[in-house]
């Protein structure tokens, strides 16, 4: 692993980079920035950067964040592109972070508080993405939080999708071939009419890879969840134009962390921050609206406004 001098280099470089997206940053500019900013930071010992060093943090970013650094020869400039911009995984960048920081101070308990959380059910996060690259059919017991007891069942998994600090598997639900059930060939497994489901990682145990491997459908999970907030898919929803409205307060949280990609600002003054997002209204969007209280008001569609509107009354009569 990278040591936490390179971690924070890599980091500030990309940085740099990502706020001078227009005209880029020369070599020298470069330099002079990270000389600012470990200048900054008391824990860092004296720079060290090079020519070579250099190439290789431009390797070590396109190896860990998948962000490729172009040159531009007419304004002797370093840049990333919108798309590359648009594409990153900054998140698996802040936990290798996360992660440097957590060995320097994992003595001293009274300087970084995790919240308690229970098992995310990552250990099987290896075999989920070794099942999903070789196409192999799994089985796992999974127990829904809508049932009591585990049921045992055999997916097809396509992906692997995070929401809100959970992880969950995104896969077509097998069934055996009822003639067929004493038998362990599970080449004999029959699809059912063809549905990706989510499955929490945290409710599933048991994991087992099979030696079968199934032939996977055409299914674009980015398409998919595109113009979705969360994991509930679509179902009956229609996509939306939807406009909300924040409190100047409030919204400056919206800014700084979008509820999607879409997310557009019409009104940013000291009164209010009113914005417009295209997608579908689902089970998850509700309830993050829900969640901001009287901070935020519904102005369109009308359909949605209503369902809000119902939804509060009925939380209301929980206290009367």
């Amino acid at each position: 692993m990278a040591k936490n001098e390179q971690i924070l280099r890599l980091k500030y470089i990309e940085t740099l980079l990502r706020n001078r997206k227009e005209r880029g940053a020369s070599y020298e500019e470069i330099e002079e920035y990270l000389q600012k900013k470990f200048a900054e930071n008391d824990t860092l010992e004296e720079l060290k950067f090079s020519k070579k060093t250099w190439e290789r943090d431009q390797l070590a970013i396109s190896e860990i964040m998948k962000i490729e650094i172009s040159y531009s020869r007419k304004k002797n400039a370093y840049y990333i592109s919108d798309e590359e911009l648009e594409n990153a995984q900054e998140n698996v960048f802040d936990n290798l972070l996360l992660i440097q920081a957590y060995r320097e101070t994992k003595n001293k308990t009274d300087i970084m508080f995790f919240e308690q959380r229970t098992s995310r059910g990552l250990q099987n996060l290896h075999g989920l993405v070794h099942a999903i690259i070789n196409k192999k059919l799994i089985s796992v017991n999974y127990r829904s939080f809508s049932t009591e007891s585990e049921q045992k069942i055999v997916l097809e998994p396509y992906a692997l999708k995070e929401f809100k600090y959970r992880w969950y598997l995104l896969a077509n639900e097998f069934k055996r071939d009822a003639s067929r059930t004493s038998s362990a060939d599970f080449s004999s497994v029959l699809r059912m009419t063809p549905k990706i489901k989510s499955y929490g990682l945290d409710r599933i145990s048991d994991l087992e890879i099979k030696n079968s491997s199934f032939k996977r459908q055409k299914y674009d999970v980015a398409e998919e969840y595109k113009n979705l907030f969360g994991i509930v898919s679509k179902n009956e929803h229609q996509l939306e134009e939807i406009i909300l409205s924040f409190d100047a307060n409030q919204g400056q949280y919206v800014k700084s962390l979008p509820f999607h990609h879409s997310q557009e600002v019409l009104v940013d003054d000291e009164n209010e921050l009113r914005i417009k997002l295209k997608l579908y209204p689902t089970y998850d969007f509700k309830q993050e609206i829900l969640m901001h209280g009287n901070r935020v008001k519904v102005i369109a569609p009308e359909s949605f406004k209503k369902e809000i509107k119902e939804e509060i009354k009925q939380m209301l009569s929980n206290y009367s």
